[in-house]
């Protein structure tokens, strides 16, 4: 068959196939550490739990390192792991997998914009207190970094794009725009004339 630029461009922007990674792990009771640790990883990267011990995510790279490191951490605490390929009988079942990866992805996004929420308060009230210090500035960018490194982990795995991302890029932006403003007072007033200080 020859391939043509038409026929790839054709292929291409075809819908993606709904390939999913399904785990089954099975751990000792005991000690749980193992059971948690492995529950962790699975949660830090987003896979959708279907059961006891039953984990899917999409078949996509991003979630490879992930996977295997659950799979390591099932392998020290001597348990054992299945991985399937699965895919749904019809459109129907991919839809409904979709949809339930999707929601859960909402709910990450709606907890992030909720911090964000958080962040600016924090801010609006070291601002009202005029607490304008090095220490407190500090603690503030590292509140923004790890806000941002939230956004970035959840952009990853939001491999089908739920409705709240948008808000959540906007937000983190008017994040980083409200501590800029709030390094720029702490910089006045700790090296500012008099007038700086009448903002």
């Amino acid at each position: 068959m020859n391939v043509t630029p038409a026929t790839f461009e054709t292929v291409s922007n075809a819908e993606p196939v709904g390939r999913w990674l399904v785990l089954v792990i099975r751990l000792p009771a005991q000690p749980s550490r193992h059971r948690v640790g492995v529950w962790r990883e699975l949660r830090r990267i987003g896979a959708l739990s279907l059961g006891q011990g039953v984990w899917a995510v999409p078949d996509v790279p991003v979630f490879a390192d992930g996977i295997a490191r659950a799979l390591e951490l099932t392998e020290a605490g001597e348990g054992h792991a299945v991985t399937l390929n699965a895919s749904g009988r019809g459109p129907e079942d991919a839809a409904r997998f979709q949809a339930l990866f999707t929601a859960a992805r909402s709910e990450d996004w709606t907890e992030f914009l909720s911090d964000c929420g958080k962040f600016e308060e924090e801010l609006a009230k070291e601002i009202r207190i005029a607490k304008f210090t090095l220490a407190e500035l500090e603690e503030e960018e590292q509140s923004l970094e790890r806000l941002r490194r939230w956004h970035r982990d959840l952009t990853a795995r939001d491999v089908f794009g739920a409705s709240e991302a948008a808000e959540a890029g906007k937000r983190l932006k008017e994040c980083a725009a409200a501590c800029e403003d709030y390094a720029e007072r702490v910089f006045a007033a700790l090296h500012g004339t008099p007038e700086d200080d009448d903002r």
